[in-house]
């Protein structure tokens, strides 16, 4: 019998190549219009990597994080070595509560929620953790509401969400995969500024907020991601990614779809420089607010957006696996001063 810690070193070996992978597929990508990195970027790469983070395998994130800024900065995170060593110890299993949609409204009892029901282990459940007939439920989830987003549990990069309004929904939709726990979500009609770059997908925007060692929130990096007009919500494959001052609100002129740089909505073709992102201090404020509550996990990905009546909805909350990689490469680096760089250091 293979021990669990080989069992574990072979998953991370796998992980670690494939992660690497991407980085250099991404590294390719952006010396396509940007030129090719100066070799002493990837020298300085290699050694902060190996000296500082205990690996030069934690080396390719930081090519990308260099290549795009023209430059090395001390304090980055690569991605792999953050799923490595800050996933696992600033979180933890706790990280996987974000995973579980009924108990959002349980951690966070303050929020007003946009759930309005769920499928749950074969069930159709109410919002008061009442199991409802199925025949009854279309009635129930569309009393007050003519569209609705279903949302498979542990959905990611977009996969496994779905718009729908009464005359498309079905229950035998939810009953054919019973192992698919899900959410039905209010459908958000999203403010004017963001229908000025595509009306269709609702536009999120991600705030990532840290708790350091004695508890304290704060928000440290901000991004807003869009989708095409032939999205019906964002997809990771398709999305426009735009960077955020995350202490002004403002966007980066400069937006990346899959790493390539634009400089305007591939649709729509409105452009990013000049424009701030409406009530953006609000969601800087509800992100730490409810980070608050559960200050014991390190970092937190937040996913919100603004409707049409400018208040500021979660979408999902990311506690686990949130990504950095993009913050960290156009706004970086977000998380110096929280010694993530010596936790691989820790037994």
């Amino acid at each position: 019998m293979i021990k669990k810690d080989t069992k574990d070193n072979i998953r991370w070996h796998f992980r670690l190549k494939r992660s690497n992978k991407k980085a250099l597929n991404a590294l390719k990508i952006i010396e396509d219009y940007k030129g090719e990195i100066n070799p002493k970027l990837v020298k300085l790469s290699n050694e902060y990597a190996k000296e500082v983070l205990g690996s030069k395998a934690y080396a390719p994130w930081l090519y990308v994080y260099a290549a795009l800024q023209n430059k090395f900065e001390e304090g980055w995170i690569p991605d792999n070595y953050y799923n490595k060593e800050v996933v696992q110890r600033q979180k933890g299993e706790y990280g996987e509560l974000a995973d579980r949609n009924f108990i959002t409204p349980l951690l966070f009892p303050k929020m007003e929620t946009l759930n309005v029901g769920y499928f749950i282990n074969g069930k159709f459940c109410t919002t008061d953790n009442k199991i409802i007939n199925p025949e009854n439920f279309k009635d129930y989830i569309f009393k007050k509401n003519s569209k609705l987003v279903y949302k498979l549990e542990n959905s990611k990069r977009g996969k496994g969400v779905f718009v729908m309004d009464r005359n498309n929904f079905n229950t035998s939709f939810c009953l054919s995969c019973k192992n698919d726990n899900g959410v039905f979500q209010k459908f958000i009609e999203q403010h004017p500024f963001f229908l000025e770059f595509t009306d269709n997908a609702v536009a999120t925007i991600r705030i990532t907020t840290v708790s350091n060692e004695i508890g304290n929130i704060s928000a440290k990096a901000s991004f807003i991601k869009m989708g095409r007009n032939n999205d019906t919500h964002v997809m990771s494959s398709s999305a426009i990614n735009i960077p955020i001052n995350i202490k002004t609100g403002e966007l980066s002129s400069k937006a990346y779809m899959n790493w390539k740089e634009l400089d305007s909505h591939p649709d729509s073709k409105v452009t990013f420089e000049g424009k701030k992102i409406p009530h953006f201090e609000k969601c800087i404020e509800k992100g730490i607010q409810m980070h608050s509550e559960i200050p014991f996990i390190g970092c937190i990905g937040w996913d919100f957006a603004i409707d049409k009546f400018e208040e500021v909805q979660l979408i999902e909350w990311n506690g686990r696996h949130n990504g950095i990689k993009f913050s960290e490469a156009t706004t970086g680096p977000c998380f110096k001063g929280l010694n993530w760089e010596n936790l691989w250091k820790q037994k």
